[in-house]
C-alpha cells in the first residue's frame, strides 16, 4: 500500500498547517485556560471549505476523503487538539450519518450547510449508564402524531451546546436492546430540548462537553435517520469511521510534543553540553519517533481502506489504541525530557499531555478498541 501523498493532499496539508500556526496556535494556551470555544477560529475554517473536506461536491463539500479529512485534523491537532475536537466531531462524527443514510431529501436539506460551516453539529449516544454499551440506553422515542417524542438525558456530548443539528439516539422499546435503538435529528430551537450541564474537563477544554436533556421534545417523522432499529447501525457505523479520524488527532498531538521536546533537548544545555547528547535523551527521541511514524503509517491504511470501499473495522480499531497511547506515551517522555519546563504552564507539554488522555476514551476505550480487533481477528481465522 502507498501512503505517498498525492500533490492535493500535500497542497491540504500545507494550507491547513499555515492556518494552524497562523490561527490557532496565538490563542490556544488561552483558550484552553478560558475553557472558550473558538468561534472565529471555526468561522474562519468554513471560509477556507475545511468543513466540506471528506463530503461530496454536490452537497457543497470538497470531494477530498477520509484520508485528507485525517490529514487536516492531524495538522490542527498538532497546534491545539481542541479545536480539532470541534472539527472532528462536526464534520465526521456527526454529520458523516447523515449523509450516509439519510434520504436524499435529507441530505439535501441537512448535509450543505454542514459542509459549508454555517451550521454545527453533535453526536448524542451516551448516558450515565450508558458509555461502552449503548444499548442499555434509557432515552425513550414514542410515537406520537406523525412523529415522535423524546424523553431522556445524554451527557459529554461534544460541542452540544453550540450545536444546530443534533444526531440522537432514542429507543423505541427498552426490551429490544440494540435492534430497539433509531436515530432522528432534533434541531436547536425544537420545543422540550434543552442544554444541561457544562462539564469542567481536564483536557480539550476549549470544546465544549455538555449534558443534552429531552422533555417531551416532539420530532417529525422525517426527521429520522433509516429505519425503526436502525440507530445501532447507524452509531457504530459512525464511531468505526471516527475512530480513524481520532487517531489522527492523537498522531497531531504526539507530532507536537516529539518536536517540541527534538528542539529543546538540541537547545538545553548541562554539563557543558546539549542534552541531546546524553543517550537517554536519544533513547526517548528514538522511541517517541518510531512510534509516531508506526501510528501514522497504521492511520493512513485504515483512511485508504475507508476511502477505497474496503473493509477497514479491524484496521481503525488498530489505529485508533496506537496512536492514542504513542500520544500518551511521546506527551509523558516529553514532560519528562522538558523537566520542570514541561510541569510549567509556560510551555505547551502539560497541555499536550491533559488533550492526549481523550483519545484513550472517546469513540471507544483502548479496552473496547482490543476487543474489537480480537473479535475481527478471531473470526478472520
Amino acid at each position: 500500500m502507498d501512503f505517498t501523498l498525492n500533490e492535493e493532499q500535500k497542497m491540504l496539508r500545507t494550507m491547513v498547517r499555515d492556518f494552524a500556526e497562523k490561527e490557532l496556535e496565538p490563542i490556544a494556551a488561552r483558550i484552553d485556560e478560558e475553557a472558550v470555544f473558538p468561534a472565529e477560529s471555526i468561522r474562519k475554517m468554513a471560509a477556507l471549505g475545511l468543513m466540506g473536506i471528506p463530503f461530496p461536491e454536490e452537497y457543497g463539500g470538497m470531494g477530498g476523503g477520509m484520508l485528507s479529512f485525517a490529514i487536516a485534523v492531524e495538522e490542527m491537532a498538532r497546534v491545539c487538539a481542541a479545536t480539532s475536537t470541534i472539527y472532528l466531531v462536526t464534520t465526521g462524527l456527526a454529520s458523516q450519518p447523515l449523509y450516509h443514510f439519510g434520504n436524499e431529501e435529507q441530505r439535501r436539506r441537512l448535509v450543505p450547510p454542514l459542509a459549508g460551516g454555517e451550521k454545527l453539529s453533535c453526536f448524542a449516544l451516551t448516558e450515565t449508564g450508558a458509555g461502552s454499551d449503548p444499548a442499555a440506553m434509557e432515552t425513550t422515542a414514542t410515537p406520537q402524531d406523525g412523529g415522535y417524542v423524546l424523553n431522556g438525558n445524554k451527557i459529554f456530548i461534544t460541542n452540544g451546546a453550540e450545536a444546530d443539528i443534533i444526531l440522537v439516539f432514542a429507543t423505541l422499546d427498552k426490551s429490544l436492546r440494540h435492534r430497539g435503538i433509531t436515530a432522528f435529528v432534533v434541531e436547536k430551537g425544537s420545543p422540550g430540548f434543552s442544554v444541561g450541564k457544562h462539564e469542567n474537563k481536564m483536557g480539550i477544554r476549549a470544546s465544549s462537553t455538555v449534558e443534552l436533556v429531552f422533555e417531551d421534545c416532539y420530532v417529525p417523522v422525517e426527521n429520522r435517520l433509516g429505519n425503526e432499529g436502525d440507530g445501532f447501525k447507524i452509531a457504530l457505523n459512525a464511531i468505526d469511521e471516527s475512530r480513524v479520524i481520532v487517531a489522527a488527532q492523537a498522531l497531531g498531538i504526539a507530532q507536537a510534543a516529539y518536536e517540541k521536546s527534538l528542539s529543546y533537548a538540541r537547545e538545553r544545555q548541562q554539563f557543558g553540553q546539549p542534552i541531546a547528547s546524553f543517550q537517554a535523551i536519544q533513547w526517548m527521541l528514538a522511541d517517541m519517533a518510531t512510534g509516531i511514524d508506526a501510528a501514522r503509517m497504521l492511520t493512513y491504511r485504515a483512511a485508504c481502506l475507508q476511502d477505497d470501499d474496503q473493509p477497514f473495522i479491524k484496521e481503525a480499531a488498530m489505529a485508533k489504541v496506537f496512536a492514542a497511547e504513542t500520544a500518551m506515551s511521546v506527551t509523558t517522555k516529553a514532560i519528562q525530557i522538558h523537566g520542570g519546563y514541561g510541569y510549567s504552564k509556560e510551555y505547551p507539554l502539560e497541555r499536550y499531555f491533559r488533550d492526549a488522555k481523550i483519545t484513550e476514551i472517546y469513540e471507544g476505550t483502548s479496552e473496547m478498541q482490543r476487543m474489537t480487533i480480537a473479535r475481527q481477528i478471531i473470526r478472520e481465522g
